[in-house]
């Protein structure tokens, strides 16, 4: 298994050969640094810490400083640890990019959903809306909250309350193109998050290691056709007449 930090820039589409559309998204993952190794002998377990998207050095404290000191790399915004065996490969100060991922592999990702504030029942839950009737006073209002015989809220009810800003994880979605150049994976479908939100895209739990086959993407690219005007050939045979 293995993983690694980006940041969500967006949604876009693309299209096979075969005229299929795919709806994924865009995570732009620049190098992962590798800040630290950790092993049953000196810490209890194996894990590889990894640092992700440089800050200014006055925003790290002095023991962030030294910590990275030992990667030989600048002071990281997130850092994150991933305890698979296949990563224990890599050393102290080892970048891990994109081209770790291939096209068709299946990944999860977690990110921390968009916070909507504090909701109501009808758009928190999805309740019903109450009769619209000038004679009803029920129209966005939470309803029954339960028999009289315990006199008291059961535990679990449906209420108002806060929606949204929770970690969440979306589970066996595909890589759809990896583009090393760009530090940029296309992943299938939606995930969680606001724009430039944090993510982590990692080898799918459920289906660890699969594969599936790449589809063909269609590669628009622009070709240059040099045109030379023919008032500029007449004008250079004359200066060439006149010359002789």
């Amino acid at each position: 298994m293995k993983g690694i930090l980006g940041r969500k820039i967006g949604m876009t589409q693309v299209f096979t050969t075969d005229g299929k559309l795919i709806p994924v998204t865009v995570v732009e993952a620049t190098s992962n640094v590798v800040l630290q190794k950790k092993t049953v002998a000196t810490d209890g377990y194996d894990a590889i810490q990894v640092g992700f998207e440089d800050k200014r050095e006055k925003l790290a404290t002095k023991a962030h400083k030294g910590h990275v000191a030992k990667a030989e790399t600048a002071p990281k915004r997130f850092i994150k640890e991933f305890r698979y065996d296949e990563m224990m490969s890599y050393e102290v100060g080892q970048e891990i990019k994109v081209d770790s991922f291939v096209a068709g592999e299946v990944v999860d990702v977690t990110g921390t959903s968009k916070g909507k504030g504090y909701q109501g029942v009808i758009k928190r839950h999805g309740q019903s809306i109450g009769p619209k009737g000038h004679g009803s006073g029920a129209h966005r209002i939470v309803g029954s909250m339960g028999p009289i015989a315990p006199n008291r809220i059961a535990p679990g009810k449906k209420l108002p309350g806060q929606m949204g800003n929770v970690t969440r994880t979306v589970q066996n979605l595909e890589i759809v193109a990896v583009d090393v150049e760009n530090n940029v994976l296309l992943i299938s479908g939606s995930i969680p998050g606001p724009k430039k939100g944090l993510v982590v895209v990692k080898t799918a739990v459920k289906a660890n290691g699969k594969v599936n086959p790449a589809e063909d993407l269609i590669v628009y690219e622009t070709e240059e056709e040099i045109v030379e005007s023919p008032v500029v050939e007449e004008t250079t045979e004359a200066a060439e007449a006149a010359a002789e």
